[in-house]
């Protein structure tokens, strides 16, 4: 190894202030800032606050100014409705300009929210980026959100303007958005001003007089509008964190650290060149969606992927091999159960070997933990480094990874890799001491965050000193557990509360789904801890099998039981496994383990407002009765 990531690494602790000040001179400023950071009132970090710049003309102009024009900024592709459209820098900046005016002359101005309501489609990065050309905030709500959820997010945070499509797209269905916003708006408190509906051809929507105007009537006849400047601090987004209830959380990101943020790390994490093809297989509505979709692979000059449709299903497994091949994707970025839905139906691969993929490089892997075994798998059939990195929405972009851009270091199954230059995470026990390598704990990451990080809660300062920085002072609380091994490298492995105790043993659920995906037959599981009387509490593992398996799930549980047994040890007292079709899981790919327990252990849980598919916790619930939960 060379030790240039060592190197960097050092660097950005020894002077964080000097790293990124050089990092905010690759980006386009009206004013420079003189301050690179402000500590002075932790944890309410300013990154620098005497800067200005606006967001979309590094997205945009700063590129068709610099000799970028005709290069594609934006490809997408749907295969729920059979279109292909690409985008020029030149076009996606008029695209972007008009739609900015026709909100201004709505009266959308600087420091006005307005929450976006899209599916998969151009629009919605040009709604987006329109926003931020004017210094509006904009939230983006996933797209056939159910009503109340949307209701929550126009009353937290007051949005003047929402900006919809009449309907979502998906294998064999139609989601109608437009009822859902009426209802949402009927729940509200606050009442949008306006709303303004892309209306679909498979399905539109009913238009309310004197409120719902016509996106592309509006659009065709707008004067352009410029770029407005805002300060460093002033908030680019705001975005609710996946699985809110009751009071929600959003997330604050501010317009400076976001641009220097992601675009150092487009080239330095993901070795991603202006020009270079960058495909994130995820949703505007998520934070991913936020980072490298719209905002990253545009401000680096690079060409991103927007893509409407599955991994399988649009139309089979090879659905991400064509997309691949067709636009000549240098990286695709996705999230583990992906590669878990294709290998679950194409286990040998057979649909891969109908494309070419030269100018593929490398995967990346975030948004759960991966398993080895879906790396590895990953690994044998694509023959590119699998790269599994680990961030979250607050962070907004990777605090660990393989940064390739910088030095690919060895990858090891199970963890992603070693903390990205600006992040310092130590692992600690309930008292905040560190610990050794090698024992689990909680992961924090010391204060200052690096830029990019979030803000604050919007509207809820205090809130966001207790639910992140109280536990642990003088640093971010991530709510994961894991480890840092000897090499340095960080290996996370559950959810805080995920992290068991069994007669007075902690457990990691991870090290057992581990030894579980390992199994040949399982596609993917999960391990929750339930209550137990006599241990405190039991691992109980939930698997979905590979299709075409015939054997018997009794004999398949029996097998996974004893691999646990083998590998982890009879402490782990695994001896609960059921077999199910499929896993609760939110829009994201997340799966819905805290809602599996609170059923197992017979609490009061709440419908997830981010579940792909509800009936599945009917069968999940069902199949806890035959091993005896929920409990009494």
């Amino acid at each position: 190894m060379s030790g240039e990531y060592d190197e960097v690494y050092q660097r950005a602790c020894d002077d964080p202030e000097g790293f990124w000040q050089q990092a905010a001179s690759g980006i386009d400023w009206y004013t420079e800032p003189k301050i690179v950071l402000d500590n002075s009132a932790p944890p309410f970090i300013k990154w620098f606050p005497d800067g200005v710049l606006n967001a979309c003309y590094n997205a945009l102009d700063r590129h068709v100014a610099g000799g970028r024009a005709e290069q594609a900024a934006l490809i997408y592709d749907s295969p729920v409705t059979g279109t292909k459209q690409t985008f020029t820098y030149r076009e996606l900046l008029d695209r972007v300009a008009r739609f900015a005016g026709a909100l201004k002359a709505q009266g959308i101005e600087k420091g006005d929210r307005v929450i976006i309501y899209m599916p998969m489609v151009p629009e919605a990065t040009i709604a987006m980026l329109a926003c931020a050309r004017l210094g509006a905030i904009h939230s983006v709500v996933f797209g056939g959100f159910a009503a109340n959820e949307l209701a929550v997010r126009i009353d937290d945070v007051q949005a003047k303007m929402v900006l919809a499509a009449s309907c979502g797209i998906e294998p064999g269905r139609l989601v109608p958005y437009k009822p859902l916003l009426d209802e949402a708006i009927e729940l509200s408190a606050h009442k949008p001003e306006t709303c303004i509906i892309l209306q679909r051809d498979a399905l539109a929507g009913e238009m309310v007089a004197g409120r719902d105007l016509d996106w592309s009537e509006l659009e065709a006849t707008a004067t352009p509008a410029d770029c407005t400047p805002v300060e460093a601090g002033h908030p680019l987004y705001v975005l609710y964190t996946s699985g809110t209830t009751g009071e929600p959380k959003g997330v604050v990101r501010d317009t400076g650290g976001c641009v220097v943020s992601l675009h150092w790390s487009m080239k330095h994490v993901y070795d991603i060149n202006p020009g270079d093809v960058f495909w994130a297989a995820s949703d505007v509505g998520w934070v991913v969606g936020h980072s490298y979709i719209v905002y990253g692979p545009l401000f680096n000059g690079s060409t991103s992927l927007l893509y409407e449709g599955k991994p399988v299903g649009t139309p089979d497994p090879g659905a991400y091999w064509r997309v691949i091949a067709e636009y000549g994707v240098k990286a695709l970025f996705t999230a583990p159960t992906a590669f878990r839905a294709i290998k679950k139906e194409d286990p040998q691969g057979e649909y891969l070997k109908q494309y070419q993929l030269p100018s593929f490089e490398t995967l990346y892997l975030a948004g759960e933990r991966c398993d080895p075994d879906t790396l590895s798998w990953a690994e044998d059939k694509l023959k590119v480094p699998v790269i599994d990195h680990w961030w979250q929405t607050e962070l907004g972009w990777p605090a660990c990874s393989n940064c390739r851009g910088i030095e690919l270091l060895p990858v090891v199954p199970g963890s992603p890799t070693k903390p990205v230059p600006g992040f310092v995470l130590e692992v600690l026990d309930g008292e905040g001491k560190v610990l050794p390598a090698g024992e689990i704990g909680a992961l924090a990451l010391k204060l200052p965050l690096p830029p990019g990080a979030f803000t604050t809660l919007w509207g809820n300062d205090e809130r966001f000193v207790s639910s992140y920085f109280k536990t642990f002072p003088g640093y971010y609380e991530t709510g994961d557990a894991g480890y840092i091994d000897t090499n340095g490298y960080v290996f996370v492995m559950a959810r805080t509360d995920d992290v068991i105790n069994v007669a007075g043993h902690r457990l990691s659920t991870g090290a057992m789904e581990e030894v579980l995906a390992a199994h040949p037959d399982v596609a993917e599981c999960a391990v929750i801890g339930v209550t137990d009387a006599m241990k405190g509490q039991l691992p109980l593992g939930v698997m979905v099998l590979n299709d075409g398996v015939s054997r018997s799930e009794d004999e398949i549980c029996r097998e996974a039981i004893q691999s646990v047994r083998e590998k982890i040890g009879p402490v782990a007292a695994f001896k609960l496994c059921t077999v199910v079709k499929r896993l609760p899981k939110t829009r994201s790919g997340k799966v819905l383990r805290a809602t599996m327990r609170k059923i197992a252990d017979n609490e009061v849980w709440k419908m997830p407002a981010t579940i792909d598919d509800p009936v599945i916790l009917d069968e999940i619930t069902a199949s806890l009765l035959t091993l005896g939960y929920p409990v009494n």
